[in-house]
């Protein structure tokens, strides 16, 4: 078999879904051409194979580049000011309903060029990719308004123009109230769904519809609403349920097949069966846990014994989770959720694809998935959890190169 590039002596995470664990292959091999993945298994079962280019890897780990599948990365200014009045005392919910929160990041975002959002986009990009990221989901719903969240969504797409990673985007249109609807919420919703997503979809911007589900967001019926006008549009949704409180917006997002359901500590045993029948992943995010101090954990028991798949994100944003570090959402996982090393590890290989839609391209070392690779110097993959503020990344391969 001919193909581009070999690495070989290497120890392989798959994570091949129905493997063991994380399936693992001692002195394995992996063979690319054209971007994708020829073999990825055992050296002593590997066809005979012809390369232009063979890489020794002196038996380092290769798992699937990593994925970040919730993430807010393009966005204006920064809220350090709320942080520091949270230090001080206020909750969330005060400084989002004293006018901080999401709405000053509307601001800011507005104010920015799309120019200016990619810079600034790029430079929390760059630090994902440094850690072996190869896909990253990219979020608008700082516009708040047909152009500017077609501004951002521009912004997004252009990111995966200018560095090799893979980009998902989604519109997140209902994420807040701008203040010129302050007290039309219903309104808003006819704008997003009448406006603001014909736009996004007709210009092919958008790979998926998300909604931010909750007291200070958008309530269940104004959720359904959102996820009617992506299905005649075609686009897959997710939502933004149960952070702060239990709105049944899981549920109603399983009843809408959606590719995920996050945050989810008010998660309750309805919405966990309901996600269970749709396939609908958990994707956890526990950057935004920590910061806010949150107290209540999202039922990992509940979701591991239905079979729930689970995700890990950063959920980077500038108000709860100014996080660009997926290595430290790992460990993360592990200390605040009590997940295991492989579920941290599935969580950002194998469930991230799940939860962006794209696990058939995406996620696991195997032939016909595109060769995303990350090359590690560590003794075992439990070292990828275990350590903190430590970058083992040997090599980052995307597409092949």
């Amino acid at each position: 078999m001919k193909c581009d590039t070999l690495w070989r002596d290497a120890r392989l995470a798959t994570l091949v879904d129905g493997a063991p664990g994380l399936g693992v292959v001692e002195d394995g091999v992996i063979a690319a051409k054209d971007g994708d993945i020829v073999y990825a298994g055992p050296a002593g079962d590997a066809p005979a194979l012809e390369a232009d280019e063979s890489i020794g890897c002196e038996g380092r780990w290769i798992t699937p580049g990593l994925i970040d599948c919730h993430t807010h990365l393009v966005h204006g200014g920064n809220r350090a000011g709320e942080f520091e009045q949270r230090l001080a005392g206020a909750s969330y919910e005060e400084v989002a309903r004293a006018g901080g929160g999401i709405v000053s990041t509307m601001r800011a975002t507005r104010a920015a060029s799309e120019d200016e959002l990619v810079a600034g986009a790029l430079r929390r990009l760059d630090a994902l990719i440094a850690e072996g990221v190869t896909a990253v989901e990219v979020k608008s719903g700082y516009g708040l308004s047909t152009e500017d969240e077609m501004k951002m969504l521009r912004a997004a797409r252009r990111l995966e123009l200018a560095r090799g990673v893979q980009v998902a985007t989604t519109f997140l249109g209902a994420h807040a109230l701008p203040p010129e609807r302050r007290d039309d919420p219903d309104g808003y919703i006819d704008e997003v769904c009448e406006t603001m997503l014909p736009a996004v979809a007709g210009a092919r911007l958008a790979d998926a519809v998300d909604a931010f589900c909750e007291g200070i967001g958008f309530t269940a019926t104004q959720t359904e609403r959102v996820f009617e006008a992506a299905r005649r549009y075609g686009l897959p949704v997710k939502l933004h349920a149960e952070q702060l409180s239990n709105l049944r917006g899981a549920a109603l997002a399983a009843r809408y097949g959606a590719l995920s359901a996050d945050h989810l500590e008010h998660l309750d045993a309805d919405g966990v069966a309901a996600m269970k029948r749709a396939g609908t992943v958990a994707t956890l995010l526990p950057g935004a846990f920590y910061f806010t101090r949150e107290t209540k954990l999202p039922p990992i028991a509940a979701l591991r014994d239905a079979g729930v798949p689970i995700a890990l994100a950063t959920d980077c944003n500038p108000g709860t989770s100014p996080l660009t570090s997926i290595l430290l959402v790992l460990n993360m996982g592990a200390t605040l959720f009590r997940l295991t090393v492989n579920e941290c590890i599935t969580g950002v290989t194998r469930n991230a694809a799940r939860a962006l839609g794209l696990e058939g391209r995406i996620g696991t070392l195997e032939a016909g998935k595109a060769c995303d690779l990350a090359i590690w110097d560590i003794e075992q993959p439990a070292d990828l959890v275990y350590r903190m503020g430590f970058n083992p990344l040997h090599a980052r391969i995307w597409r092949g190169q």
